[in-house]
C-alpha cells in the first residue's frame, strides 16, 4: 500500500475512533463544545485526504493535504484540551493509543507535503 493510501486508511480509522469518543463524551455528560470541535477536526482529516487523492492538479493536492495536516494538528490540540480539563483521563491507554494514531497521521502528512512542495518549486 502506498503512503497516501496508508494515510487515508489511518485517517478513516482515526475518524471512526473520534466518533466513538465523541459519543462516549456526549453520553457521559462531557464537555460538548470541546468534543464537538474534536469530532469536526478529526473527521475532516480523512475527508481532505480523500479529496487530495482525487485532486486534478498538484496545487489542489497540496491544498487538501495542507488542510488535512492542519486538521490533524487541531485534533491534537482538542485532545490536549480535553485532557487538561479532565474530560479525558490522562492515564488511559485508549487516549494514548488515539494520540499515537494521530501522530502516525501527522508525520507522513508532513513528509508528503514537504516532498510535494519541493517538487513544485
Amino acid at each position: 500500500m502506498d503512503e497516501k493510501n496508508e494515510i487515508a486508511s489511518l485517517s478513516f480509522r482515526f475518524a471512526v475512533r473520534i466518533v466513538k469518543l465523541y459519543k462516549f463524551l456526549a453520553e457521559d455528560g462531557g464537555e460538548f463544545i470541546l468534543s464537538k470541535q474534536l469530532l469536526r477536526s478529526g473527521t475532516f482529516i480523512g475527508a481532505n485526504v480523500a479529496e487530495a487523492q482525487s485532486a486534478q492538479s498538484k496545487k489542489d493536492f497540496i491544498s487538501k493535504m495542507s488542510i488535512a495536516q492542519k486538521e490533524a494538528r487541531e485534533s491534537n490540540y482538542w485532545i490536549q484540551l480535553l485532557l487538561e480539563t479532565g474530560y479525558l483521563p490522562k492515564k488511559s491507554d485508549k487516549v494514548k493509543s488515539l494520540q499515537n494514531d494521530l501522530e502516525s497521521i501527522i508525520r507522513p502528512l508532513s513528509a508528503i507535503l514537504i516532498s510535494s512542495k519541493n517538487r513544485t518549486e
